[in-house]
C-alpha cells in the first residue's frame, strides 16, 4: 500500500491535541521524526480504545455500544495494517505506515489489544496482580511500544521493561482520579481485595461515607505509581537525549496527577484532578535540565515490582 505521510501526520497531530494535552505537550520535546512516529502509535491506541468504548477521544459512551464486535473489529483492522493492506481508517492506516519504519512485534500490540478485551468483558480486578496485569495491557504495553519507536533495541528486554513500568504508573495515576468517572460508568478497578479489606460493600465505594476509606485506597496508587515512576526515570537514561527529555516530562507531569489526588484526600473526587500549565512548563524545564547534568548513578531497583511475561533480560 502506498501511504500519505503528510495526511497521517495531521491526522496523528490532531487526535494527540485533542486526546491528551499532557502528553501531546511533553511529545514537542521529541526530535521530529521520533515525534511524528509518537503520535502515529499514540492515533491508533485512541482510536482502538474509543472503538472498545464507543467514545470519541474519550468523550461519553455511546448507549448500547458493542464493544467486543468493536474488538473483533480492531483485531482484523490491526491484521490488516501488519499486512501493510488499506483499513479504511486513518489511526490503522497510520499504525501500517508507522510498521514501515519501525519494526513492533506483533505480541506488543496483541497485549494492548488484551487490555480493550478486559474492558469489553466489563473485567474488575480481584487482586493487586490483577490491577498491575490490567495497568500493563492497556498503558504498559504502549511504553514498550513507545520505546521501541523511541530507538530501543527489542531485544534489550531489560529497558523495555522500565517502559512498562511507566504505562504502568500512568495508568494507576488514572485510576486514583477517575474513580468517580469510572463509578459513573458502572466501572471499577479497584480490587476486590482492597473493598474488602477496608470494608466497602460492592458497588458502594463512591457513597460520601466510605470516602475517608476511598481516600486511604487512592494513597495506594498513588505510593505504587510512584515506585514504577521511580523505575522508568531508571530505564530513560537509555533514551536518546531529547527522547529522554520528552519520557522525564511526562513522568513529571503524570505523576502530578496521582500526588494532587493523593493531597486531597477525601476531596480527591470533588473536581478531577489535574496539573496546571504551569506546573507542566516546570517539568519540562526540570526534565531538561536533568538531561543536561549527568545521569543518574544509583541503580533503583525493580525488585518487587510487577514484570511483563518475557523470554528473558539483558543487563
Amino acid at each position: 500500500m502506498t501511504y500519505d505521510a503528510h495526511d497521517l501526520h495531521g491526522f496523528a497531530h490532531d487526535s494527540i491535541a485533542q486526546g491528551s494535552k499532557s502528553f501531546a505537550l511533553a511529545s514537542r520535546l521529541f526530535d521530529r521524526i521520533t515525534r511524528e512516529r509518537v503520535w502515529l502509535l499514540y492515533a491508533w491506541c485512541r482510536a482502538a480504545d474509543d472503538l472498545t468504548d464507543g467514545q470519541d477521544h474519550g468523550g461519553t459512551m455511546t448507549p448500547g455500544h458493542d464493544a467486543r464486535a468493536a474488538v473483533a473489529c480492531i483485531r482484523d483492522l490491526t491484521d490488516k495494517a501488519y499486512a501493510g493492506q488499506p483499513t479504511g481508517d486513518l489511526a490503522f492506516d497510520g499504525l501500517g505506515y508507522l510498521l514501515t519504519e519501525i519494526a513492533i512485534p506483533r505480541a506488543v500490540i496483541d497485549d494492548i489489544i488484551a487490555g480493550f478485551e478486559l474492558d469489553a468483558a466489563d473485567w474488575r480486578p480481584r487482586s493487586e496482580q490483577d490491577l498491575l496485569r490490567y495497568s500493563y495491557h492497556v498503558a504498559g504495553a504502549v511504553g514498550v511500544a513507545m520505546a521501541l519507536v523511541m530507538g530501543i533495541d527489542p531485544g534489550d528486554e531489560t529497558t523495555l521493561d522500565r517502559a512498562s513500568d511507566l504505562g504502568i504508573a500512568f495508568q494507576l495515576a488514572n485510576i486514583a482520579r477517575d474513580v468517580a468517572e469510572d463509578a459513573a460508568a458502572d466501572r471499577c478497578y479497584l480490587p476486590v481485595e482492597w473493598l474488602v479489606e477496608l470494608d466497602i460493600p460492592p458497588g458502594q465505594h463512591m457513597h460520601p461515607a466510605f470516602r475517608p476509606r476511598l481516600a486511604i485506597m487512592a494513597k495506594w496508587l498513588s505510593e505504587m505509581a510512584e515506585e514504577y515512576e521511580a523505575s522508568a526515570r531508571w530505564g530513560a537514561r537509555k533514551l536518546p537525549p531529547r527522547s529522554r527529555w520528552a519520557v522525564l516530562a511526562a513522568a513529571g507531569i503524570y505523576g502530578d496527577i496521582a500526588r494532587e489526588v493523593r493531597a486531597r484526600g477525601d476531596h480527591a473526587w470533588d473536581h478531577r484532578a489535574g496539573t496546571s500549565l504551569f506546573a507542566k512548563l516546570g517539568w519540562v524545564a526540570r526534565a531538561g535540565w536533568s538531561v543536561l547534568r549527568r545521569p543518574p548513578q544509583r541503580r533503583i531497583s525493580r525488585k518487587g515490582l510487577w514484570t511483563r511475561a518475557r523470554a528473558g533480560a539483558t543487563e
